[in-house]
């Protein structure tokens, strides 16, 4: 998301929902509508902490029909590298924060009426816009919710409250409560589209019970809430258009590095999922980590997702 999309918002409310999660509600300062937006989309939050920047993508999660307000969730994370740490511990009700249009890189299978939606922790977030966006009477809307333990199940009474509730399923770790996957493949009829968003290991347990029963690719779908290990050895970066040469620190993705240096690169989802920051690799060789580029593009070693990939080697010349 690039600088010239930013709008800038107010804080107007904040909730502690679990231990580990708050929800953060913003608005223009003059009350406006926001831009409009579909279940399954997120926005870019930009956050200066002094001289550093965060920027960190978050689902919305609040209904598409009402952009008076956009509603946000996040999770403390216990290895947060400044972005979760400083919604959690410095943005209060007041706070001023930049944010870039929604993008959506997780939407609903258009023409498709049944719709089956597994969420992880924090990984329900999307859902709980894609659920108030669509009425029972119109798509059949199915939720299977799994969390660790009561205290940690944010939006549980909403989702039991709402028009969807007869087809939320929610299964707590520590009750002994156990999603069956193979045991649900089974039962969906055909034609379902399957969404999965949560940690990576319950992301990859879907598709594994998936294959096992030949369910068609085209009809699974997924969003991983949970960042990619981004972290290395230093290494220089080369811009070749531009000549400048950036050191990119052992915690610090090439992104980053890059708009520390006032570089402005195209960007959306920041976790090397959607190739939106894709760019071609002159010299030097990739240490690949997005979950975009295939195994043979990987070993070919042509291009680079800035957001979340490395170099393997000192120097790295890139064709920007």
């Amino acid at each position: 998301m690039n600088a010239r999309e930013s709008i800038t918002v107010d804080v107007v409310a904040v909730e502690q929902l679990t231990p580990l999660i708050k929800r953060f509600t913003l608005a223009l300062p003059d009350g406006a509508p926001l831009p409009s937006f579909n279940g399954g989309a997120h926005v870019l939050v930009s956050m200066q902490e002094g001289d550093a920047w965060h920027h960190n993508a978050y689902s919305l999660l609040s209904s598409p029909h009402d952009t008076r307000q956009y509603q946000i969730a996040v999770r403390r994370e216990e290895a947060s590298r400044g972005g979760s740490a400083f919604m959690h511990e410095q943005v209060a009700a007041g706070t001023r924060l930049a944010i870039g249009s929604p993008a959506n890189l997780f939407e609903l299978a258009p023409g498709a009426k049944r719709h089956v939606f597994i969420a992880g922790g924090i990984g329900i977030t999307p859902f709980l816009a894609q659920l108030a966006e669509h009425r029972p009477e119109d798509l059949e809307l199915e939720l299977h919710y799994a969390y660790r333990s009561p205290e940690h199940g944010a939006f549980v009474d909403e989702l039991k409250a709402g028009p969807h509730a007869a087809n939320v399923h929610c299964y707590v770790d520590s009750e002994g409560q156990r999603l069956d996957l193979l045991k649900l493949f089974k039962n969906l009829p055909a034609d379902a589209h399957v969404y999965v968003c949560g940690p990576q290991g319950l992301n990859d347990a879907v598709y594994a019970n998936a294959a096992l029963l030949g369910w068609p690719k085209a009809q699974l779908h997924s969003e991983q809430f949970a960042a990619t290990d981004t972290a290395g050895k230093a290494f220089t970066v080369v811009l070749a258009k531009s000549g400048i040469e950036l050191e990119v620190g052992e915690d610090e993705t090439i992104l980053k590095a890059i708009e520390r240096a006032g570089v402005t690169v195209e960007s959306l989802c920041r976790e090397g999922v959607c190739g939106t920051c894709e760019v071609a690799i002159l010299e030097g060789e990739a240490d690949h980590r997005d979950q975009y580029l295939d195994n043979d593009e990987k070993a070919a070693q042509k291009t680079i997702l800035l957001c979340v990939s490395r170099s393997r080697t000192p120097r790295l010349v890139i064709d920007l």
